[in-house]
């Protein structure tokens, strides 16, 4: 077996890189770590060091797709509050037992899925 650790880079696609760039930064506090004026894709860490998320812009047709951040369990109830005084449609908590785990869900301006999940110990 592979000894994978986890992931540490997501590509996201977007129709407006600038429009994603906006949510990712001031909603999710994403910081910036690389822009790639050449490819017009942006790099956000997501938790310091802990990973990327890549945002590519991309005016074609695509699905929509799911991406998940973890969060500390302390912290999930506040996000949910502070996304929704944000104007952020925000479902949940849900916990799912299968994992265990208790996540909240929104959406992206491009429709993307997004869920924060709160790994319990």
């Amino acid at each position: 077996m592979v000894p994978i650790r986890g992931v540490y880079e997501v590509a996201i696609r977007v129709k407006d890189l600038a429009r994603a760039e906006r949510f990712y930064r001031e909603v999710l506090g994403l910081e910036v770590g690389l822009r790639d004026e050449r490819r017009n894709w942006l790099f956000l860490r997501a938790g310091g060091h802990a990973g990327m998320v890549v945002l590519q812009e991309d005016k074609t047709d695509w699905p929509p797709q799911h991406f998940a951040f973890t969060v500390d369990r302390s912290d999930i109830e506040g996000a949910s509050a502070e996304l929704r005084e944000r104007g952020v449609n925000v479902r949940g908590a849900v916990f799912q037992e299968w994992m265990p785990a208790t996540s909240i869900y929104l959406e992206d301006p491009d429709g993307h899925s997004l869920e924060l999940c709160a790994p319990e110990d």
